[in-house]
């Protein structure tokens, strides 16, 4: 079949230039009144046609950009049967035959194919670049266990033991204070505090069972920064257990 205008397949449907049929139909009407009236016999944007550009010849010898429109086959099939005229038959029989081909069982399965093979392509890229920030993440992760493993970085949890209140006392404690305030699901520091060493956070990396990679971040404290609520709750007249003992006993001349 011999190619009587540029026929573009790189959507889910062939399409033509609105100019391009234009030109070829020898159309005497200017283009931008033509394709408004050839749209009256309801066609619809983003269904039957898309508003794209197209770069022109200009009469200074340069190109102009002009506003074009891609149409699909259907649509360029019955614009040239409004036509009538020997162009436009002999253009509706081209895209018929265009239809025709592209709906043939060995037409359907090679897009099929070729669309598998694009997916297939995608979750490979995919992988490869999940296989690669879990890389690059490792020598992080392992930075983070060596560091923030240590001996003197505490749970919230254990310092609120030490009053014999829980980890939510101790937060809401801190915040009422002006220490501390919520972000998401992770206490912060005001930045009064945050340069102190008092506090920092720890960033736990895992993977959900669709194989998605995820994080969690958590506020662990210091020994500096234990002391540091030793002495603000104790200003409070907020003690910790043992040294509540400690009084007693002294009180009662233990």
């Amino acid at each position: 079949m011999n190619e009587l205008i540029s026929v573009n397949y790189n959507s889910d449907q062939p399409t033509v230039l609105g100019r391009d049929l234009h030109e070829a139909l020898e159309i005497a009407t200017p283009y931008h009144k033509w394709f408004p009236r050839m749209c009256e016999y309801g066609f619809d944007e983003n269904k039957d046609y898309v508003v794209t550009d197209k770069n022109v010849p200009n009469s200074n010898g340069g190109k102009q950009t002009v506003v074009d429109h891609q149409l699909t086959i259907a649509m360029a099939k019955e614009i040239c049967m409004l036509q009538r005229s020997e162009k436009g038959r002999e253009f509706r029989q081209y895209f018929i035959q265009i239809e025709e081909q592209w709906n043939t069982p060995e037409a359907v399965m090679s897009r099929a194919l070729r669309f598998a093979n694009q997916k297939l392509e995608e979750i490979r890229n995919s992988n490869a670049r999940l296989a690669a920030e879990i890389e690059e993440m490792k020598p992080k992760a392992n930075y983070c266990d060596v560091v923030l493993n240590c001996k003197d970085l505490i749970k919230v949890t254990t310092i609120a033991k030490d009053y014999g209140q829980s980890a939510i006392w101790l937060n809401e404690k801190l915040r009422e204070l002006g220490v501390q305030f919520r972000q998401g699901e992770l206490w912060v520091l005001y930045q009064k505090y945050a340069e102190k060493g008092y506090a920092c956070t720890k960033t736990h990396i895992f993977i959900n069972d669709d194989g998605t990679t995820h994080s969690k971040s958590h506020t662990y404290w210091t020994q500096k920064g234990r002391q540091f609520i030793y002495d603000l709750l104790k200003t409070q007249g907020i003690l910790p257990i043992m040294e509540q003992k400690l009084l007693v006993q002294a009180d009662n001349g233990q």
